[in-house]
């Protein structure tokens, strides 16, 4: 396979990173994962990091000759991802579970299957465009569908965190999947938690990776996110795949390892930073591309 990928998790404005992400990968076959701890429950973090590394181990498990069921591997993993939380919270007799919401995805045979749930998201990005996206399982995303309030409005509004679906909760997990769907070179599958993608508009992203590659974009990209939060910014996590042509000979493929191998990375670190600009009252597509510029021309004059 060859593909270009980009991941980072960062803290935002809060004390800690409850956020958790990763991406594992073979010859064949590639997963990527985000999941949010949620921050209105104790143990957030923990909820996030059994649930990355429960469908890690999976993936690493059953994926050494390719998934024969890709959509039931990521609802049976997503699954045991939650019992293995309520599991934890008994062993460890909490007063309450932890829990997380969860967004994962398979690119396997030059198509992409995806399963979530909760309000991290994954977008499938095309020729300056949104081509596919999960739908949040929130309260908010309700009212979008049922016309009362608009997606604009969405942002403000205050039950924009209310999820219905998430692991560790009291009842298991509504787990949506999407239609598998053919990738074309050039398209970018991303995951991401709210504290990113509630920042910056799908659109917008689509059409700046018309011009950027995603480690060029994204760096630049999660430190306007954060600026655009005023001082309230959540943890911000991406992972973000560009599918490259795979009948170029001059590309290299990605993976060169036997079947029973796999690269994995995780990434929990957490990063402060953010312009000191302060942020407008309405920041327009013009504003945020001449913001990434600065930020971007001001790493490269760093010294190394």
């Amino acid at each position: 396979m060859r593909f270009t990928i980009f991941q980072d998790s960062r803290l935002g404005d809060r004390k800690g990173n409850e956020d958790r992400v990763a991406y594992s990968y073979s010859r064949d076959v590639l997963l990527m994962v985000v999941a949010d701890g949620m921050g209105g429950h104790d143990q957030g973090e923990v909820a996030a990091e059994i649930a990355v590394t429960e469908i890690t181990r999976r993936f690493q498990q059953e994926a050494r000759n390719r998934l024969r069921r890709p959509f039931d591997f990521l609802v049976s993993s997503i699954q045991s991802a939650h019992r293995a939380i309520v599991s934890h919270a008994v062993e460890h007799n909490l007063l309450e579970c932890p829990r997380t919401t969860c967004v994962a995805c398979i690119v396997q045979n030059g198509r992409v299957f995806w399963a979530h749930a909760g309000d991290s998201r994954l977008y499938v990005l095309r020729r300056g465009a949104l081509a596919a996206a999960t739908q949040d399982h929130s309260k908010i995303q309700q009212m979008i569908d049922a016309g009362e309030i608009t997606p604009e409005a969405a942002a403000r509004h205050p039950d924009r965190n209310k999820i219905y679906s998430c692991l560790g909760g009291v009842v298991p997990p509504v787990i949506d999947t999407g239609p598998d769907m053919a990738l074309e070179p050039g398209d970018t599958v991303m995951l991401s938690t709210d504290g990113f993608w509630a920042q910056i508009p799908s659109s917008i992203i689509a059409n700046m990776l018309r011009k950027q590659t995603v480690l060029d974009l994204l760096p630049g990209l999660l430190t306007e996110a954060q600026r655009r939060a005023q001082g309230e910014s959540d943890n911000l996590s991406v992972v973000a795949m560009t599918w490259e042509n795979q009948d170029d000979p001059r590309l290299p493929d990605t993976q060169s390892m036997d079947d029973q191998q796999f690269a994995t990375s995780t990434n929990t670190t957490e990063q402060l930073g953010g312009a000191d600009a302060p942020a407008a009252e309405d920041v327009t597509d013009e504003d945020i591309e001449r913001a990434i510029a600065e930020i971007q021309d001001a790493i490269k004059k760093v010294p190394r």
